[in-house]
């Protein structure tokens, strides 16, 4: 961890970061997947591996907030289905991490986030051709062979870029939609999933370096701002235009790719 880099931040990049806190509170509890635009901020103002370490403790944060929220719209079946394919692709992102340097990590999330703009669109563009949802939480997929195949597929792609990049959010985003879900129980299930996940990757991220005490001081400065962000995202949960906000996620999503790739 470049310490350094940590504490000699401007007031400009803690105020990017603080921002990018804030956004992940609210997609937490309102639009999941939307911190794909806070992964880029981070990795902006930060070094690449870096900031994969700073960003995780702030997601949990997030987690915990989402879960108190919609704790019992979960859907445990899903997730005990998905959890050991996540295991798998994120051991496998531990051992990318330990290979890559801060360069090819950054050229990494740039085009994660690049693919995760591109799945998001097919995504959009797959619902509005007409995929149908079913009436309460439950999904109707998951206790099939192609449901099963599906979850594995997902989870390893999921587990993968969680750990690489934590942008395994638009990945189950899409699994989750596809699978069936509603509303309430696409973030129930989802609060649940990330934060099981993301409290498993912290051994990984503190054995890689990712993660320290220096770090986490950042994390108790930054933490303040997902609270509010949290409380937001609730309110504007059935208030919001997501069609338009979608629009505006993916677009910032793309910018960010873009700005890593060629930085």
């Amino acid at each position: 961890m470049n310490t350094m880099t940590l504490w000699h931040i401007s007031g400009w990049e803690f105020a990017a970061l603080a921002a990018a806190a804030l956004l992940v509170g609210f997609s937490k509890t309102a639009v999941s997947g939307a911190n794909t635009v806070s992964l880029a901020i981070f990795a902006a103002v930060l070094p690449a591996r870096a900031s994969t370490g700073v960003l995780l403790p702030i997601l949990i944060v997030g987690d915990v907030l989402a879960v108190l929220t919609y704790r019992r719209h979960a859907h445990w079946p899903t997730l005990w289905r998905l959890f050991p394919a996540v295991a798998a692709g994120v051991v496998i992102g531990t051992l990318f991490l330990v290979w890559a340097d801060d360069a090819v990590v950054r050229t990494s999330i740039g085009a994660i986030l690049l693919f995760m703009a591109g799945v998001t669109l097919w995504r959009r563009r797959k619902a509005e051709a007409g995929a149908e949802a079913g009436d309460g939480d439950e999904p109707d997929s998951v206790t099939t062979r192609s449901g099963r195949a599906k979850a594995r597929s997902y989870g390893v792609l999921g587990g993968f870029t969680t750990m690489v990049a934590n942008a395994g959010g638009p990945v189950m985003s899409m699994y989750l939609l596809s699978a069936g879900f509603r509303k309430l129980g696409f973030l129930g299930t989802s609060a649940f999933f990330f934060l099981i996940v993301n409290v498993t990757k912290v051994p990984f991220s503190v054995g890689l370096g990712l993660i320290d005490g220096h770090s986490l001081l950042l994390d108790a400065a930054l933490a303040a701002f997902v609270v509010p962000g949290a409380f937001i995202g609730k309110w504007a949960v059935n208030r919001i235009n997501q069609r338009l906000f979608e629009q505006l996620v993916i677009a910032a999503t793309i910018i960010g790719g873009l700005q890593l790739l060629l930085r």
